[in-house]
């Protein structure tokens, strides 16, 4: 069936309600925008689904959501989990409470158990929650950082991370194999409510979750000592961060904590942002703004669904508020964990410290000066959360933090996804710690870039929406694979290794071995000198992404490595 025939079917079938074909006849006249909504289905990938809201197989909307559901149903009754159940939360964007109560009653209606958040919850706790109430998944509809026109849809297994392999594809498999919008079963929600199987959980998960937090604290005594010497600015971003943020700092005892007024309460229209991602500088106007007037320690902000944190301190030098990349901040936070557990003789033996092969090369400085496993994954924190998973069944090693580039960690293993609560937790409680030693977090940061050398990463992005942005995203990636290179710049390629082929080659001696990670559209270059560069198609935007970080003995030759690094990257890409 071709674009138009499907246009042609959502427009006349009543299984769509009017308001879907009210809104598919506003654009009968408009071939290109019919193709783009038509041409495919929006893609269930391994973590989910991720589009434009509106009418149409290729975007977010009640239909492609139930479509996701009643496959993930299909596959949890093969599973015999029913009576389980799944725990479901949702964050600030347009439809997420839709979507939310729509994928609840569809379980329900296949005789799934649900536990529904009352209201929106952080990505990281509905992750804590698939195992605090033994549910066998879970589900949680946001699109993190994305424009406001997004909606999305993750899935989570039992053991709290995103479904990995083989349960990922076992799902696409069952989601695929529904071919009619009217197999999506349906049921009321009085009826769900009345046969227990719709349930609405709050304030007891809240407070599990918070304790658990607490638990990694690791000086909570000298917080209550600073706590009105440190000043705290925070911004939501209009997401769900707001209540357990502040919450979290209150119980901690942080007395200053201002919290920008135009971006407290959740809004999915973003109206002070064009952009709600704490990795964008202009996320963070309002918040510099406050700060200034404040004369905060440090700025923070949390994306709409709490589990990426942006960060800025103060550099005493020039009184300016400097930004943290996601490397910057989880290295801080790292290296006060580690630090602080050292002296207390708390490092275990079999320690490990997970991150992703496009994160910063600084991790295995780290995890040499504190004896610890390294452990590397493809990029996206479901990995990190399957290894620790692995560690428990297998006994192998302990999980001590866990990070990736794009501004995510956790600290402990309440959750397995990224945690921003947490996370700010630990960086206001390291910045009060320094603090008492006469250091802001920058003067840390500058510390510990002299301890293990000055390593430095940026990423550079292009965006190419649409079919014809798809294909030059392909086109791309074929070229740079089909004619490998063997300098970048004036780098020359020690390594490269394609994580699709699964082949590494040692360019120097001709040497090929292979991967021991899974299959993905990834090429990676080793360079001379520790510097590195790495390549891929987003799994969650339109966009191709260059990743690269060199070291250095001093940050002002650092940072102009960097950009030559980079400049020569995009203009390979480019030839």
């Amino acid at each position: 069936m071709d674009y138009l025939e499907k246009y042609t079917e959502w427009c006349n079938n009543p299984v769509f309600d009017e308001e879907t074909r009210k809104e598919l006849l506003s654009i009968k006249d408009n071939d290109k925008e019919i193709k783009e909504r038509f041409y495919q289905d929006l893609e269930f990938g391994t973590g989910g689904l991720r589009g434009i809201i509106g009418a149409g197989t290729n975007r977010m909307n009640i239909y492609t959501v139930g479509k996701a559901t009643q496959g993930l149903a299909n596959f949890i009754k093969k599973e015999g989990a029913e009576a389980k159940g799944v725990a479901i939360a949702y964050d600030s964007r347009r439809m997420s409470k839709e979507f939310s109560e729509s994928a609840a009653l569809i379980l329900n209606a296949n005789g799934i158990k649900t536990y529904r958040f009352e209201s929106l919850r952080p990505t990281p706790e509905l992750s804590f929650a698939v195992r605090e109430l033994g549910c066998t998944a879970g589900i949680v509809i946001t699109a993190s950082h994305n424009p406001p026109e997004y909606n999305g849809y993750k899935v989570y297994w039992e053991d709290g991370a995103q479904i990995t392999a083989p349960k990922d594809k076992q799902i696409i498999s069952e989601v695929l194999a529904i071919k009619d919008y009217a197999e999506i079963q349906k049921m009321d929600k009085k009826e769900a409510i009345n046969t227990n199987l719709y349930h609405e959980i709050g304030k007891e998960i809240d407070d599990r979750y918070i304790e658990e937090l607490k638990k990694q604290s690791l000086n909570a005594e000298l917080v209550k000592e600073m706590a009105e010497d440190m000043t705290i600015v925070y911004t939501p971003l209009h997401g769900t961060g707001n209540k357990p943020v502040r919450r979290i700092l209150s119980e901690l005892g942080f007395k200053k904590v201002y919290v920008v007024p135009e971006q407290e309460l959740p809004d999915g229209n973003f109206p002070t942002v064009s952009y709600p991602n704490p990795e964008d500088p202009k996320a963070f106007e309002l918040a510099l703004k406050l700060a200034k007037e404040k004369n905060a320690d440090i700025v923070l902000a949390t994306d709409p669904d709490a589990d990426r944190l942006g960060v800025y301190a103060k550099d005493p030098k020039t009184n300016e508020y400097v930004s943290f990349t996601g490397n910057m901040s989880a290295i801080l936070i790292a290296e006060y964990i580690l630090s602080e557990k050292k002296k207390r003789n708390l490092i275990p033996q079999n320690g490990a410290i997970v991150t992703t092969i496009v994160s910063t090369n600084m991790t295995g400085a780290v995890a040499k000066e504190y004896d610890l496993k390294l452990i590397e994954t493809l990029t996206g924190f479901k990995f990190i959360g399957e290894q620790i998973k692995f560690f428990e069944q297998n006994h192998s090693y302990e999980y001590l933090f866990g990070f990736e580039e794009s501004y995510g960690c956790l600290a402990g293993t309440h959750a397995r996804d990224k945690d921003s609560v947490v996370a700010v937790m630990l960086l206001c409680e390291a910045a009060a710690y320094y603090k008492k030693q006469g250091l802001t977090l920058w003067e840390q940061m500058i510390n510990i870039y002299e301890k293990y050398g000055y390593y430095r990463e940026t990423l550079a992005t292009l965006t190419l929406k649409g079919i014809e942005g798809q294909e030059q995203i392909r086109q791309i990636m074929d070229r740079l694979r089909n004619n490998p290179s063997a300098n970048i710049g004036k780098h020359k390629v020690v390594e490269l290794r394609d994580y699709k082929t699964k082949e590494i080659q040692k360019l120097i001696t001709g040497e090929k071995g292979e991967t021991d990670l899974p299959i993905s559209n990834v090429l990676y270059y080793a360079l001379e000198n520790d510097a590195w560069c790495c390549v891929r198609p987003s799994g969650t935007e339109p966009k191709i992404k260059f990743y690269m970080g060199v070291k250095e003995k001093t940050m002002q030759k650092a940072n102009a490595e960097l950009e030559e690094l980079k400049n020569a990257m995009l203009k390979m890409c480019e030839e």
